[in-house]
């Protein structure tokens, strides 16, 4: 089977790998969309990103869908033929953080296509994939395979809003509008946000930031005062929705939330990024990490799979996967592209 695989920085390549069979629990999944992350563009690009380094030759991939071609005899729920988003998080449901109930912070987590471990947890970017039943969630028949994709990176923005609590009638502020960010304008439409002002330095993410749900978008590169008016009267957001890990981002947006507003911290930077404290302190703002997710999963497959959350806009193309490097040079051109898939 094909599969893709990283080895030095731009060393991409489609190479032939031996498929599985699945065990007592398990499916096979023929892997139909794939989906390029930012983490995967690190990996090509950079070879990882911050202390996480590629040490070995790794499959790609966590944002994938496909559709179900064996299943072992004891597996229940699933059938051949299902199409199915597969959950790329595997925690051990054993060492104390999943005791706890934060099974996204487990100790030995097997997550697709991390470098984090070593060795390396493989990953999706293959033409076939087995997986545990239960990280399959059923789509509707007729769904797009690429729709279905989407479940993981909305279920990264459904939990970090959900650390910040429900965003109903409050006025908000979304920083970088990469699909991370995109997708957040998108569930905060959803959950009924009185005003999503979004923010970013590329006039195109904006452009689709304001089909999803933006009341107002601000390119910072060229009218950075747009923004700063809102930091008038101690200013005006209730929540801040960090999606660019930039420090300069950071800094222009701390002053525009009101005393005792919350900061939700999704994007990542390559280094260390300094925090305005004064301004932290002064305002009484509540700072949330986020990472990753879990029961946000399901969540995020039932409002693909019932159409609540329409996030076709985001689909830019999809490459058949002997095409692999192309698609990645596209998925890494924010004027050009939002979610760039492959197919297997």
């Amino acid at each position: 089977m094909k599969a893709v695989v990283i080895h030095p920085p731009h060393d991409l390549r489609v190479e032939d790998h031996t498929p599985e069979a699945p065990g007592p629990g398990q499916v096979a999944v023929r892997i139909r969309a794939g989906g390029i992350c930012g983490s995967d563009l690190h990996y090509y690009r950079h070879g990882g990103f911050g202390t996480v380094r590629v040490k070995e030759p790794m499959i790609l991939g966590h944002e994938v869908a496909g559709e179900v071609v064996a299943a072992a005899a004891d597996v229940a729920g699933l059938k051949v033929g299902d199409r199915v988003a597969v959950n790329p998080s595997r925690p051990c449901g054993r060492c104390r953080y999943c005791a706890e109930g934060l099974f996204n912070h487990c100790e030995a987590m097997r997550f697709y296509g991390s470098a984090m471990p070593f060795p390396h947890v493989q990953g999706a970017f293959r033409e076939t994939l087995v997986c545990e039943a239960a990280q399959c969630e059923i789509g509707p028949p007729d769904i797009p395979f690429e729709e279905l994709a989407l479940c993981e990176p909305l279920s990264v923005v459904l939990h970090a809003i959900g650390r910040a609590g429900s965003p109903a009638g409050l006025r908000v502020l979304v920083t970088g509008c990469g699909p991370i960010g995109a997708l957040a304008v998108a569930v905060l439409k959803h959950g009924g946000a009185a005003e999503i002002v979004a923010t970013d330095v590329v006039e195109e993410p904006l452009t689709l930031a304001r089909r999803l749900g933006a009341t107002q978008t601000i390119d910072v590169a060229t009218a950075p005062e747009a923004l700063a008016a809102h930091a008038a009267g101690k200013g005006r957001f209730d929540l801040l929705v960090e999606c660019s890990g930039n420090g300069e981002a950071i800094k222009a947006a701390l002053p525009t939330l009101r005393p005792r507003a919350r900061m939700v911290q999704l994007g990542i930077a390559g280094g260390e990024v300094p925090l305005p404290l004064n301004l932290v302190v002064a305002k009484e703002i509540t700072l949330l990490g986020s990472f990753r997710f879990h029961e946000e999963f399901a969540t995020a497959a039932r409002l693909i799979g019932s159409g609540e959350i329409d996030l076709k806009p985001l689909l830019t193309r999809t490459y058949p996967v002997e095409e692999a490097i192309t698609a990645f040079e596209l998925a890494g051109n924010r004027r050009e592209a939002m979610k760039v898939h492959l197919a297997f």
